[in-house]
């Protein structure tokens, strides 16, 4: 997949904004080039309400994207904007991909990324390439190893 760019919006916590970097220069190692619309502190806004931050902001960059990737770690689990921007993508839908951030073994994963995830990878580039491509269809644990099968709740109506 070289000189392939994709746009994607990388879901994360703000203490993580460092991520965003590793993650396109991880990529880049494979010379695969991403187009970031996500928020951060290099993006930053002085928005408060809520519905302007969802609608006028996050609404139009997920739209923009292709996939959503979203960063665990130790925290991400707790961001509420985090799960929100997961559903949001997952009804647009997106492809969304976790990627386990390095030294982030045993991180919580946020409940939407379980419910809506196409795939969690660990971090290595051809993993996470595989995924955004759809080539990868399956969840890995942090050190790289296949997560087993999970159950989740099902309802009827």
């Amino acid at each position: 997949m070289s000189g392939e760019i994709r746009n994607v919006f990388i879901s994360h916590v703000h203490e993580d904004d460092a991520a965003l970097k590793d993650v396109r220069a991880l990529l880049g190692t494979r010379g695969y080039t991403i187009r970031d619309g996500s928020i951060h502190s290099g993006t930053p806004n002085d928005a408060k309400n809520h519905d302007y931050i969802k609608n006028g902001i996050l609404t139009p960059q997920i739209n923009w994207a292709g996939t959503m990737i979203v960063v665990i770690s130790p925290t991400t689990h707790k961001s509420d904007w985090v799960n929100w921007e997961i559903e949001y993508a997952e009804k647009q839908g997106k492809r969304i991909v976790g990627v386990w951030l390095q030294g982030a073994q045993e991180s919580d994963i946020p409940e939407a990324l379980k419910l809506y995830a196409d795939a969690v990878v660990g971090w290595q580039a051809d993993r996470v390439i595989g995924a955004i491509e759809g080539e990868i269809n399956n969840w890995s644990n942090s050190d790289g190893s296949e997560r087993p099968a999970q159950t989740l709740p099902r309802y009827s109506c």
